[in-house]
């Protein structure tokens, strides 16, 4: 970006992960991009920033601590770009914030108290809501004068209907302590079902469909007129899919066998179903091309992690069929849904008799844009649908300062 003033009325979108750091600086009107990069492995011996701005592109492997030196780093090489973000004029500074719990379901202005309670309830998102957390209070300590906005990844799914948000447990412990399915990836299923509506052409509530968030966190939502009615990950995004460092759905009876008999204890357990475990606790790996060239390889491993993948990906796609009663779409989005041709062939595959035929030369090709992979005589669209977050981010960051 060689003029700052092009800056001015712009948004600064941070996607803070539980080791990441997502930015991007663009105009929400427009849609262009001035400038983006991440910052990754955060608090790795091995963290590194990539800046790209002005059509040049920079990466740098340079300690970073926490998140809060991950900002200040994104903002350090804005400034050595001559784009001094406290003078050029943003609208507002959104970010992504993981849990909002039972109280936040709408893109809010950041205060002293809404930070407060977004602390009081990280215990909901203990790997997450403290890193947004950090990027917040360091975005507001660096940009004192720029709004502030927290979008929060559940808000999507808050109104679920009881019957999809109510967990079988004694309602008076679940009451106390706030336990209900809450839902994530919110911003994304939100921002793609819309995406799919214009598509196809058709306003969003005439729209039944199931959206498939694959990366290394995946989710599914069913979505009935603009509506979610269902989704898969709950309380917290552990359940649900297999994913690539989470198992998803296991019986609950395995946590007390891993206490009782294995002496593990509550962090460890933790630990084991977060990181340890689904595709890279099943075969080593949880990088799709790695375990693609394995499994071509004939590692078994690899294999019997792929098809465990893929079997609990097609069980929640045919409970939402029935669920949604009617389906018009099936889109994937993020990392995996987006670029991974084999996942979205095996995933559909042998659905002809409900009305699921997928192209194979039009799944096989790649780019970074909204395609149909169906096949001209199947009933049911299938679509590749990229995501992007930080633009809904941004969206409703302007919505919410145009208010004030």
């Amino acid at each position: 970006m060689s003029d700052p003033k092009s800056a001015e009325g712009a948004v600064l979108a941070l996607n803070a992960g539980s080791s990441s750091l997502k930015y991007q600086l663009l105009h929400p009107d427009t849609e262009d991009v001035l400038a983006d990069g991440i910052a990754e492995r955060i608090g790795e011996h091995d963290s590194s920033i990539t800046h790209e701005q002005g059509g040049e592109s920079v990466t740098e492997v340079r300690a970073l601590p926490d998140h809060r030196a991950a900002v200040e780093s994104a903002m350090a090489f804005f400034a050595d770009r001559g784009t001094d973000l406290a003078t050029v004029g943003l609208r507002a500074v959104g970010h992504r914030v993981v849990h909002g719990g039972r109280i936040f379901h709408q893109p809010t202005l950041v205060t002293t108290e809404v930070i407060s309670e977004i602390r009081r309830i990280s215990t909901l998102a203990p790997l997450h809501n403290p890193a947004n957390l950090i990027g917040i209070e360091a975005v507001r300590a660096l940009l004192p004068e720029v709004p502030s906005v927290a979008v929060f990844d559940t808000a999507f799914f808050h109104s679920l209907p009881d019957a999809a948000a109510t967990y079988a447990i004694d309602r008076g412990v679940a009451s106390m302590h706030a336990i209900r399915r809450y839902g994530f990836h919110g911003t994304s299923h939100e921002f793609v079902s819309g995406q799919v509506a214009e598509f196809l052409g058709r306003p969003v509530g005439e729209v039944n469909q199931i959206v498939l968030h694959l990366g290394n966190g995946a989710s599914a939502s069913a979505i009935a007129g603009g509506r979610p009615v269902d989704t898969s990950m709950g309380m917290t995004p552990l359940e649900g899919l297999v994913m690539g460092t989470r198992s998803g759905d296991i019986d609950p009876g395995i946590v007390m066998h891993l206490n009782r008999v294995a002496k593990l204890g509550v962090d460890q357990i933790d630990t084991l179903l977060n990181k340890q475990s689904g595709l890279k606790g099943l075969c080593g790996e949880n990088d799709f091309r790695t375990i693609t060239e394995k499994i071509e390889a004939g590692d078994a491993g690899a294999r019997k992690a792929y098809d465990v993948y893929i079997h609990r990906l097609r069980r929640y796609i045919g409970a939402y069929m029935i669920e949604l009663g009617r389906v018009d779409a099936i889109t994937f989005t993020a990392g995996v849904g987006e670029n991974a041709a084999g996942v979205r062939a095996d995933a559909l595959a042998n659905l002809q008799n409900y009305g699921i035929v997928i192209d194979d030369e039009r799944n096989a090709l790649r780019g970074r844009y909204a395609r149909r992979i169906s096949a001209d005589e199947s009933t049911i669209d299938v679509l590749v649908v990229p995501t992007n977050e930080e633009l809904a981010i941004a969206r409703q960051s302007a919505e919410v300062v145009a208010q004030l």
